[in-house]
């Protein structure tokens, strides 16, 4: 038998992980953010309207996170490494097939069903090992996973672009099969980790490996109905900012241009969040309100810019939008403990996916009654908005009125969240250590 370690080792092996997690959240996550571009393509070959080709992507994200607590489940009870290698797989085919559609019917059951279906089985999993490994620099180690969204849309959306200028929309999406495929060994790379307080024996119940118990906490309920109530505005940039780029008259290699500055400044926001947050100098919940209410005002500006202010309308979105993605998978342990970390992930995806699958079709359909994207950009900051303010609700994300506990470190495993750490004022006899008494 392997024996326990005392905790999380922080480090070691635990950096393959994340980078395992940087490759899977870029090949998932970031490859779906660039299929926009190929809509238009689409639209015009199906002779189809945006609102119908933009169920491709809905069906697509409502899938991946509606299924997310099976992966969850499925990893469980038989471990990370064969779940991910499958959904690999799985992904790699839907693009194949798709790559032979006939109509949008086609392209819902490849890249909406299948696809959807194999990412579902890599994205929690690999994120929720990754926080298996990490304590004091968890939520770096969580961004800089996530990073692998912004840096796969900073490459493949020129390089779709150049894809569907050379080949067309079917030899791109057949070659973004063989570059999906890559999800296999990255799954392989996801080593087992015991950990105390793991259960002795894996759950046999289905409803156990769910992990449908987390919603009787109440700090879980109130995080996962404000998850849901954001994700019905976070994904439309996913499938409209290329399109409403093009709309704007930026042009196909202007559009890529827009969803690339958004992936550098998502990319950057979350390496840099990720450190923050682990510095304990602001609560984790705290930073999650803040950092979604600024991510839900960055969309309504980029629907209300036109040509060159996009461009900087599109990175302070991806800033606000990078620096709040860490912070939901971060906060988790906090709330339910490093043993429903895998469960509490796959539940958070499948809450995200009911604004996965009405967001973006909203938006299309409200681009077809007006003729642009800006009231869909509107109401999408508006779900964000309404989100962020449900969060105020969790333990920590206001201040408190009375004298804080002091900080606890490495974090608590057992899913109480972190006090509010001591304040350290200069004054003329020195640094001193304040209470936090602020309102």
């Amino acid at each position: 038998m392997t024996p326990q370690p005392a905790g999380p080792p922080d480090g070691g092996w635990g950096w393959v992980v994340a980078a395992a997690a940087f490759a899977v959240n870029g090949l998932s996550y970031g490859l779906l953010r660039s299929l926009g571009l190929a809509f238009p393509d689409l639209a015009e070959h199906f002779d189809r309207s945006a609102q119908d080709t933009a169920w491709i992507s809905a069906l697509a994200l409502a899938v991946q996170q509606a299924a997310s607590p099976v992966g969850s489940a499925l990893s469980t009870r038989w471990g990370s490494r064969p779940v991910v290698m499958v959904g690999g797989v799985l992904a790699s085919l839907g693009f194949v097939f798709s790559a032979f559609a006939r109509s949008l019917l086609h392209l819902y059951l490849g890249l909406g069903l299948l696809a959807g279906s194999g990412w579902a089985l890599v994205f929690a999993p690999a994120l929720g090992t990754l926080s298996r490994y990490f304590s004091r620099r968890r939520v770096l180690a969580v961004g800089l996973a996530l990073t692998g969204n912004g840096a796969s849309s900073l490459l493949l959306a020129p390089a779709l672009q150049l894809l569907l200028d050379t080949f067309g929309w079917r030899g791109a999406l057949l070659l973004l099969g063989a570059i999906t495929l890559h999800l296999t060994p990255c799954g392989a790379l996801l080593l087992p980790l015991a950990l105390p307080g793991d259960p002795p024996a894996p759950p046999r119940s289905p409803l156990a490996a769910l992990g449908l118990g987390l919603f009787t906490r109440r700090a879980f309920s109130i995080f996962a109905l404000g998850t849901a109530l954001v994700g019905g505005g976070y994904f439309v940039p996913y499938v409209h900012l290329a399109p409403h780029a093009l709309d704007r008259g930026l042009g196909g290699y202007g559009a890529a241009l827009v969803v690339a500055v958004a992936a550098v400044g998502d990319a950057g926001a979350r390496l840099v969040c990720g450190w923050l947050a682990d510095q304990g100098w602001v609560p984790l919940p705290r930073l999650l309100a803040v950092f979604g209410a600024l991510t839900g005002l960055g969309l309504w500006v980029v629907g209300l810019s036109w040509g060159g202010p996009l461009l900087a309308a599109a990175v302070a979105y991806g800033l606000s939008a990078g620096s709040y993605a860490p912070l939901v998978f971060g906060v988790l342990p906090g709330l339910v403990g490093i043993g429903g970390v895998v469960q509490a992930t796959g539940l958070v995806m499948m809450l995200m996916s009911l604004g996965g699958l009405l967001g973006p079709p909203l938006s299309g359909f409200l681009r077809d009654e007006t003729g642009d994207f800006t009231t869909s950009f509107l109401v999408s900051g508006s779900l964000i908005l309404s989100g962020s303010f449900i969060y105020i609700g969790l333990p920590k994300a206001l201040p408190s009125c009375g004298p804080a506990s002091p900080p606890a470190t490495p974090p608590p495993e057992r899913g109480e969240l972190l006090p509010a750490p001591q304040a350290v004022l200069l004054s003329p006899g020195g640094p001193r250590s304040t209470l936090d008494t602020t309102c």
